[in-house]
């Protein structure tokens, strides 16, 4: 990203490059490669898992909203330090700050003027600080910049674009090169927003209908899509190659979002399926055990903590699910579940090391503080590897 006048390179922290903007710190995305990124990010993320936490439990709590006749799906840091809850659908955007101050703001582009349900399906943090609402049945893209304005722009494939009518995408993901890619949910082509705002697309090697739900960058730099009713996965490289591989456990329902480990593995997230899956930095596809499982769709999303822990989040699920940076699965208790309606959709790790569920449709967040010995820095927290839903 060049500079400019409110723009300035500020270095590298362990080899991650920042920028500095008048509304916070925010990282890079060039032409540089994944790898020098990786190095940087894990170095950190690391120290975080060897320093531990200062007491051994987890403290769940529960926090008001403001507005609560909409749904929200996933969140994502913006440069000023606010979390944004990625609107699912309802007619306000909502955000955290720093201090714990919940507000919201008027949105352009509303569920009421969607076709369907759920105009936006997550969110991602741009290079320019700008937060991309990831289209679902919506017909207009929808951004806010890092001061606060809000703006549409025009997408290039709708929902009804060859025949499809069940959404378009499902979360998103930045690239090395700062596209923003959308995840394939039933689109027949990829879509993605270069940083420099041009809306593209490019062709998929496997296409249907409701495939992936999000999707993780991994250390080389690989775009991810994770398999929800694909029998396939399906990844994007570096340079922009569209590839498949195979997967070891498939099923309806399967997973939804994904989460990368300190280690480099890309833990998919259980939402219906009974056996955990992940994918090796050097692409090996495995699964493990989970120790609670459900077929009316468990875990939405999940959040990496500054201690290793990998959070899923609950939607159905009657109790919290993390597997330790050592690869140990466990169970802990929630402070706010709805096994009927979902609690909630995705969430987002805070600067400070705390973990915010975001609610999906109640009129209460869910928090964990995660009581790290060693919290990430800003510039960690909102890289590609995290910032995303």
């Amino acid at each position: 990203m060049p500079a400019s006048a409110n723009t300035h390179y500020i270095g590298s922290n362990n080899r991650i490059d920042f920028y500095e903007t008048a509304h916070g710190v925010i990282p890079r995305g060039n032409a540089n490669t994944a790898t020098d990124d990786w190095a940087g990010f894990s170095l950190n993320i690391n120290r975080s898992v060897k320093a531990g936490r200062t007491f051994t439990t987890d403290i769940v709590s529960t926090y008001s909203l403001v507005y609560t006749a909409g749904y929200y799906i996933g969140g994502v840091l913006a440069p000023n330090g606010d979390i944004h809850f990625a609107l699912l659908s309802g007619n306000r955007g909502q955000k955290i700050s720093p201090d714990g101050t919940v507000s919201t703001y008027s949105l352009i582009y509303t569920q009421s003027t969607a076709v369907g349900f759920g105009a936006y399906d997550g969110a991602v943090l741009a290079p320019n600080g700008d937060i991309h609402f990831v289209p679902h049945n919506a017909t207009r893209g929808q951004k806010i910049s890092a001061s606060g304005l809000v703006s549409t722009y025009s997408l290039v494939i709708l929902d009804g674009t060859n025949g499809f009518t069940s959404g378009m995408h499902s979360g998103g993901v930045l690239a090395p090169n700062g596209d923003i890619h959308f995840v394939p949910w039933s689109a027949p082509q990829g879509q993605k927003i270069s940083a420099a705002g041009i809306v593209s697309t490019y062709t998929l090697v496997y296409t249907g209908s409701i495939l992936y739900h999000g999707g993780v960058l991994a250390p080389n730099g690989d775009i991810h899509f994770v398999p929800y009713f694909a029998n396939r996965g399906q990844k994007i490289s570096a340079s922009g190659a569209v590839s498949t591989y195979t997967l070891v456990y498939t099923t309806s329902d399967a997973y939804w979002g994904g989460v990368l480990a300190p280690n480099g593995d890309i833990h998919f997230v259980p939402y219906a399926a009974n056996r955990g899956q992940k994918i090796a930095v050097d692409g090996t596809v495995s699964t493990y055990t989970l120790v609670y499982t459900t077929s009316a769709g468990a875990y939405i999303g999940g959040v990496l903590s500054p201690n290793g822990d990998i959070h899923f989040v609950p939607s159905s699920a009657a109790v919290g699910q993390k597997i330790s940076a050592s690869g140990v699965v466990s169970t802990y208790t929630l402070a706010f579940t709805d096994t009927v309606n979902g609690a909630c959709f995705g969430g987002v790790l805070a600067p400070n090391g705390d973990i915010h569920f975001i609610a999906s449709q109640g009129n209460r967040n869910q928090i964990i503080y995660s009581n790290s010995a060693r919290p990430l820095d800003f510039g960690t927290c909102a890289s590609p590897y995290l910032n995303k839903m």
